[in-house]
């Protein structure tokens, strides 16, 4: 049985920056794509960054790209999420995800959250002002 654990959350100072981890078990992750995701108060689950975990191939959502950036440590069957010059926009609750895509390397983008099968329970991530 898949399960992923994340952590790393909390309240943070704008400016500031933190970590996120998602520790994956259950399962040989090398078909799979990991993704992270955050769902603010009243608002859709949206995309944020995914993994490939056989090579740690990348991809973000357009408006991640350069303050956030997804990791893998597959020693530690951990994925990661940093974030940088977090933003009060940024305040959320973060999931991690996974996705069994068939492929070694599957080369798909896989943004929406129906297209992952596991998820996490979530860390919450508040930005102050």
């Amino acid at each position: 049985q898949v399960q992923l654990v994340e952590s790393g959350g909390g309240l943070v100072q704008a400016g500031g920056s933190l970590t996120l981890s998602c520790v994956a078990s259950g399962r040989n992750f090398g078909n799979y794509i990991m993704g992270w995701f955050r769902q603010a108060p009243g608002k859709e689950r949206e995309f944020v960054a995914q993994i490939r975990w056989s090579d740690g191939n990348t991809y973000y959502r357009d408006s991640a790209k350069g303050r956030f950036t997804i990791s893998r440590d597959g020693a530690k069957s951990t994925v990661y999420l940093q974030i940088n010059d977090l933003k009060p926009e940024d305040t959320a609750v973060y999931y991690c995800a996974a996705a069994n895509t068939g492929l070694r390397y599957s080369t798909r983008t896989y943004s929406r959250p129906v297209e992952y099968e596991h998820w996490g329970q979530g860390t919450q991530v508040t930005v102050s002002t």
